[in-house]
């Protein structure tokens, strides 16, 4: 699998560390506790189009959200992972 580092250019996915799923976003600071577990703790395993965080580790170390399917590895777009994009 390639994966186009917007900073390096097209890389073999042996350069990049799978960081887990880019959409969940954390409970509210006083949310009870079970909503705080599931959370940390549980994760669906999609089949097809999916956003995940993944790091150019043995590259320029920048934090990607990679939009691809989980199924086929097609790569359907790259981005920088900032803060104000993921609000």
């Amino acid at each position: 699998m390639i994966i186009r580092c917007p900073f390096c250019g097209d890389r073999g996915h042996d350069e990049f560390a799978y960081q887990g799923d880019a959409t969940p976003r954390a409970p509210a600071p006083d949310a009870p506790l079970a909503a705080w577990t599931d959370h940390v703790y549980l994760r669906d395993n999609p089949r097809g189009r999916h956003t995940e965080l993944w790091q150019h580790l043995h590259g320029c170390r920048a934090f990607l959200v990679v939009r691809r399917d989980t199924a086929t590895h097609e790569i359907f777009d790259v981005k920088p992972a900032r803060a104000e994009d993921r609000a």
